[in-house]
């Protein structure tokens, strides 16, 4: 059967078909050792063939149209920016329309027509505007640019931006969520409860729900509305541990707050990233350590993930004069550098660094750190960073490399076969916001690479009254998560997902509630797509968490 021109739309295909498919059973055959391998093969082709080079998305659809197995690796190769699902899921961003902020942060730039602190040119926002920030065309939107670009689609993380959610409509926002689970569905459902329940089997599952909001926002009612609608993930906008400086930047709220939405986010089952960001105006790179440092050394805080995202600034907003005025200087990319250096000494294994700058294009940046790539400069340490630097007062750490989650993903290890490598069951206990933490994980002998973890918690005493039945005297599994390029629903296993480490992770959850705790049920905090997943393992739901009598 010939490739039509209409179904591709690339000539090389159209006009070379048999050598197209020759090439690809070729790549199959002989994988190439990197990106860089294979974008010369590509190359070759091109030439033998007098043709433009071939896409590894072109590739992708010709082995789908001719039904032909891709390898895993091969497949990760040919995927346009392998790394969006090499954490096994597919991430979707998405921004809510304008509305009203509560807050008056000095360093936010003020955008007419985007939410308060975004920039219509970062790519998240770009994208939104072009779709009149309708939540069902983003989400629809994403969802194809991912499977053009090969990835698989059946687990999506859904990551609405936009400031601060809670201060939005009610209406607006069970509207929004719905309309996100009618993309995921590609059907429309009579209200959220029928999308969820849809979702729970849809062939692209929304399997984590995360929103951003401000620590004095929290409340109980608040978090079992956002249960409601099916939020699994909570970022904070802590920006800093500092009162002083909170309230010098106008932020409108305090360190006591932030401890209380911690507790309160931990009791009821949501995992939290905090939003840091160091150089704010009335601070110091030492002062930054310090607060950063306490952020995951003091019980009070010890957030699950971490967005690192250093003051700078932007226009249209108030810190502008401040600067102009030169009554404020922003940190430098050097000290950031040495910052972020010291500070990932007292990352613990247990937690994950998110993002290290925000996707905020440097031309946009008039004063402030301006590495849009900061986290590949941290990786290529230490050779690079020494001539960065080029500061004899500043030795690279020698217990590199980073301990974060992140930086040990089986994903991206640089092993040609992981699976050959035999996963050990870790087990990290810590104190968090008046209760106890068990960080559960299956990793390599040697700890640098993890496959798998389990969040488990042992409450501090909470007195739930509408969620009574299903919170109090229960453990809580707040996260379970499988590492790897992400598989779809029912494939094969993978070097992290589908072999079965997340079973064995639950079962060891369970028998620590019972065993050790003297605990008689388990409650999980789970995304609307898993709920089939837990089913299997006798969990129920009720109250819109999934919980078992163990």
């Amino acid at each position: 059967m010939p490739i039509k021109k209409s179904e591709f739309g690339i000539h090389q295909i159209v006009e070379h078909p048999q050598e197209v498919e020759k090439f690809l059973e070729e790549l199959c055959n002989d994988i190439p050792r990197s990106s860089r391998a294979l974008e010369k093969r590509k190359h070759d082709f091109s030439t033998r063939n007098k043709v433009e080079t071939i896409s590894g998305r072109d590739l992708l659809a010709v082995a789908k149209h001719r039904q032909i197995k891709i390898p895993d690796r091969l497949n990760a190769l040919l995927q346009k920016r392998a790394v969006r699902t090499i954490s096994g899921v597919s991430p979707i961003g998405i921004l809510t329309k304008p509305f009203p902020c509560p807050g008056k942060c000095v360093y936010c730039p003020t955008e007419s027509r985007m939410p308060k602190s975004y920039l219509s040119s970062q790519p998240a926002a770009a994208r939104a505007l072009r779709n009149k920030f309708h939540p069902y065309a983003q989400v629809k939107n994403r969802i194809l640019a991912l499977k053009e670009s090969g990835h698989p689609t059946s687990k999506l993380e859904l990551i609405v931006m936009g400031g601060t959610w809670s201060a939005l409509p009610k209406n607006y926002q069970s509207w929004y969520i719905k309309k996100c689970f009618d993309a995921a569905n590609e059907s429309k459902s009579k209200n959220l409860v029928e999308a969820q329940k849809k979702n729970e089997t849809s062939d692209q599952r929304i399997i984590g729900l995360t929103l951003e909001t401000r620590p004095d926002f929290i409340t109980d009612k608040e978090l079992i509305r956002m249960r409601k609608l099916g939020c699994t993930r909570v970022e904070l906008g802590v920006q800093t541990l500092d009162d002083e400086v909170q309230k010098l930047t106008k932020r409108g709220h305090s360190r006591a707050q932030v401890i209380r939405a911690t507790k309160l986010l931990k009791d009821f089952g949501f995992k939290i990233c905090y939003h840091l960001m160091p150089g704010l105006p009335g601070s110091t790179p030492k002062k930054d350590l310090k607060w950063m440092q306490e952020v995951f050394q003091n019980p009070d805080f010890c957030p699950d993930f971490v967005k690192v995202y250093p003051c700078v600034v932007l226009d249209n907003s108030e810190l502008k004069q401040w600067w102009t005025d030169g009554k404020f200087q922003p940190i430098t990319n050097e000290e950031l550098i040495k910052l972020l250096l010291r500070f990932k000494l007292h990352v613990p294994p247990w937690a994950r660094i998110m993002r290290l700058m925000r996707d905020i294009p440097a031309n946009n940046v008039l004063g402030g750190v301006t590495l849009s790539n900061m986290r590949q400069v941290m990786k290529d340490q230490p050779e690079k960073l020494k001539k960065m630097l080029n500061s004899s007062d500043f030795d690279i750490p020698k217990s590199w490399p980073c301990k974060c989650i992140r930086w040990r993903e089986v994903g991206f290890a640089s092993i040609t076969d992981s699976t050959k490598i035999k996963p050990v069951l870790r087990r990290r206990d810590y104190d968090s916001s008046n209760g106890k933490e068990i960080f559960l994980s299956f990793e390599s002998e040697d700890e640098q690479m993890i496959f798998a973890l389990l969040r488990l918690r042992k409450p501090s005493k909470p007195n739930f009254t509408t969620l009574s039945s299903v919170l109090n005297d229960a453990g809580l599994i707040r996260e379970v998560h499988s590492y790897g390029n992400e598989m779809s629903i029912g494939a094969n296993a993978g070097i992290g997902q589908h072999r079965g480490l997340g079973k064995k992770l639950i079962a060891e959850a369970e028998r620590i509630t019972k065993e050790e705790w003297k605990i008689k049920r388990i409650t999980i905090i789970a995304g609307i797509g898993t709920r089939e997943y837990y089913r299997k393992f006798g969990y129920e739901l009720r109250a819109t968490y999934m919980t078992k009598i163990i």
